[in-house]
């Protein structure tokens, strides 16, 4: 018999979770109510913020471009961000209107090079959107100084960032803006779902308004058992908002966040332990006085020494019964980038070199010591029958 399929980025799902998604859907309350003010309340807890600061949304790509909505950035502005991203971060800037502006990373950290966004930014440009990659975080003191040096704005990208910290401080609190991401798989799961933090409170009061149509306040409670409460529409918005059915998952899984992160390290540290001698290129370890939220744990493999190709280890642990992942193509590789902005991958070969070569292993929390050893035993055959003779 077969072994059972590996499933990249499965969620861990316990019986809390259905639990209470069965007592919300038996409240008749299915939309955005006393759930997930519960749940903003908890995360913002969690991200040691304060829960007005903090706006439920029902994704990452709403929260970021809600944010740059927030920020006044509009056509004719430039927002600097990395070329090693999901396509959202970029799409989110195009949506609100500007330009985006790419930076390349850091090839040990795959993070955005504060020395790039520097040399990157012109008069036009507004904003500075980091992305703490795989969940290390990026270089924020020098991000944060650059911002300050040339009066811009700063918007996180945490969709892998929940448990990062930077010098003892949450990612997602150093900039005007933190947007974060409870994908199904990501380290804290809705289905879909986001969250906005903001360091002003009025900007997550627009925030809120956006996220649902740009009506007042009130009408976020307009249907509650206080009475009918009126509203206006004060903005053209958006349909941004998170519902309690999502937000009722999400408060467990915040409850389970750390055992989770400790599982996730644990299988990190036995890949890094595993892989050494082999000639791929493992992570580099957590940098001093942070601390990675190991979202992602991806290898690089360079054909001309592991003797085998990228696109086809992808393929062979696929036939193996293990899902795999790219994190990621770099952005100017896509036809859609290339053909509005001329961009080409070479410009920025840091990223160019990391998104050829990647491979994302599975890291969930809901992997077992018998699914970790297949993994292992997986890559390393594969390796080992391919190693050039040296």
């Amino acid at each position: 018999m077969t072994q059972p399929f590996i499933v990249f980025g499965a969620p861990q799902i316990e019986r809390a979770e259905i639990d209470e998604v069965i007592a919300t859907l038996e409240s008749g309350w299915l939309g955005t109510g006393p759930r997930v003010a519960a749940f903003e309340k908890a995360f913002a807890a969690y991200k040691g913020a304060t829960p007005s600061h903090a706006a439920a949304v029902n994704s990452c790509t709403a929260a970021l471009h809600v944010s740059m909505i927030a920020s006044g950035i509009g056509p004719g502005d430039e927002v600097i961000t990395t070329p090693l991203t999901f396509c959202a971060t970029v799409n989110a800037i195009i949506h609100a209107g500007a330009t985006p502006v790419l930076a390349d990373v850091d090839p040990v950290t795959m993070n955005i090079d504060p020395a790039a966004i520097e040399a990157a930014i012109t008069p036009r440009t507004r904003a500075i959107l980091p992305v703490h990659f795989a969940g290390r975080p990026c270089d924020m003191d020098a991000i944060t100084a650059l911002a300050e040096r040339h009066g811009l704005k700063v918007i996180e990208d945490c969709a892998h960032a929940i448990e990062t910290l930077y010098h003892g401080r949450a990612a997602g609190t150093f900039g005007d803006f933190g947007c974060f991401s409870f994908y199904v798989t990501k380290n804290v799961v809705t289905g879909e779902g986001g969250m906005v933090f903001a360091k002003n409170e009025a900007d997550i009061g627009r925030v809120k308004m956006l996220a649902l149509h740009g009506m007042s306040k009130d009408a976020w409670h307009r249907f509650g058992d206080s009475g009918y409460k009126h509203y206006q529409v004060v903005e053209c918005g958006f349909k941004y908002n998170m519902m309690d059915i999502q937000a009722a998952i999400g408060i467990h899984q915040l409850a389970r966040v750390e055992s989770n992160w400790e599982r996730r390290r644990h299988v990190w540290n036995a890949y890094q332990s595993a892989f050494i001698g082999l000639p791929i290129r493992c992570p580099a370890e957590p940098e001093l006085d942070t601390r990675h939220a190991f979202h992602l744990y991806n290898i690089l493999l360079d054909t001309a020494q592991c003797g085998i190709s990228r696109d086809a280890f992808l393929d062979r642990m696929t036939e193996a019964g293990i899902g795999v992942g790219v994190h990621y193509l770099s952005v100017p590789e896509h036809p859609f980038y290339q053909e509005r902005f001329g961009w080409r991958p070479q410009d920025y070969p840091c990223a160019m070199h990391i998104g050829r070569q990647t491979v994302s292993l599975p890291i969930s929390p809901a992997l077992d010591d018998a699914q970790l050893a297949r993994i292992v035993t997986a890559v390393d055959a594969l390796i080992d029958e391919r190693t050039p003779e040296i």
